[in-house]
């Protein structure tokens, strides 16, 4: 496994590790279930993506893992404005997939230049 995969994996687990301490309201019910999928999705596909048939298959897959983590950055960035209590996992999630989103955005922009 390499860095980018650990991090998207670490990722999704701390952040579904966060979301089990956030109240059982409506509202959080569908935050939760929406970050957790554009969370996971993520990593798995970027998963998909190093086994991609193609460079295009490649490249279409980060581009998916890119779109997930800016989706999982838009829900964070949510909690962050309406939970009065902004605590420490939380902004380290929200560092974390402003890094990721940058980092994968990179990865689609390298591909993008080489074709």
């Amino acid at each position: 496994m390499n860095d980018l995969e650990r991090r998207l994996f670490d990722f999704a687990i701390n952040g579904i590790k966060y979301l089990r301490t956030l109240p059982n309201t409506p509202e959080y019910k569908i935050i939760r279930y929406q970050l957790t999928k554009s969370s996971t999705s993520s990593g798995a596909n970027y998963e998909e993506a190093q086994a991609g048939s193609s460079r295009a298959d490649f490249s279409n897959k980060v581009r998916i893992s890119l779109r997930e983590m800016r989706e999982s950055n838009y829900w964070l960035r949510i909690i962050k404005s309406i939970d009065e209590n902004n605590d420490e996992v939380l902004n380290n999630l929200i560092t974390e997939s402003s890094e990721l989103k940058n980092i994968l955005g990179t990865i689609v922009n390298k591909t993008r230049t080489k074709k």
